[in-house]
């Protein structure tokens, strides 16, 4: 991949949801060939995001917190303060990437980084996103491809409020139970846990380690307000 620029990291802090999402659109509908490819980390406030094929049955109490129809594939999930949120605007035919490969990058980098953490997590490929050997889940994804590049991404909780969680079937799973970071003897820092996440993933998504090192030190920031 030394032909390939490597990504731009944004670290875009606690954003609102829908605009951000209106983003995603407007970069993947705007780029061409030549468009850098973005790697975009943040938070969220609390939200309920259902996907394309999502069903309001899944969705049971939600209260107070707004529930927004997407455009990424799934059922419904939760973001909210102490989620690490990644969305990868990567150009997948130009790095040789299918949706599978995606998908599984972003679970293994998922992986490599909570084992530095001395966590050990597992994936399901019936079911994706990163889970505890017992079936707590850590990380969901949900991705949308149009025009050959794909956006939305990757939900990871590092130190929240899980009860949300509560109110709804996370991906359409009546029952499943969700963990975190920091309630597995890791770091409770959104900040550090990306920190961890960013040479992984993009080591995952075949960039060589030398220019990933130099990569992450150089990143653009936007905002640092990932604490």
């Amino acid at each position: 991949m030394s032909d390939i620029e490597l990504p731009l990291l944004r670290d875009l802090g606690r954003v609102d949801y829908e605009p951000t999402w209106r983003a995603m659109q407007g970069f993947t509908e705007t780029r061409d060939a030549s468009t850098r490819d973005e790697i975009w980390f943040l938070q969220h406030p609390p939200v309920f995001t259902l996907g394309l094929a999502g069903k309001m049955e899944h969705v049971l109490a939600p209260g107070d917190i707004p529930v927004i129809h997407i455009d990424r594939g799934g059922q419904v999930t939760y973001h909210g303060p102490g989620q690490l949120v990644v969305y990868p605007l990567l150009d997948l035919k130009r790095l040789g990437l299918g949706v599978r490969a995606l998908v599984e990058a972003i679970e293994l980098s998922v992986m490599d980084t909570l084992m530095e953490f001395s966590i050990r997590a597992v994936s399901k490929r019936t079911a994706p996103g990163v889970y505890t050997p017992e079936g707590r889940k850590l990380a969901s994804l949900g991705l949308r491809v149009r025009r050959g590049c794909s956006y939305h991404g990757l939900a990871f909780n590092v130190a929240m409020d899980l009860e949300p969680f509560t109110r709804i079937n996370p991906c359409g799973y009546a029952g499943l139970q969700m963990t975190q970071v920091a309630d597995l003897g890791g770091p409770a820092s959104v900040a550090r846990v990306a920190e961890v996440l960013k040479p992984r993933l993009l080591e995952r998504l075949g960039y060589n380690t030398p220019a990933v090192r130099h990569q992450t030190r150089a990143a653009r920031l936007v905002s640092k307000d990932l604490s």
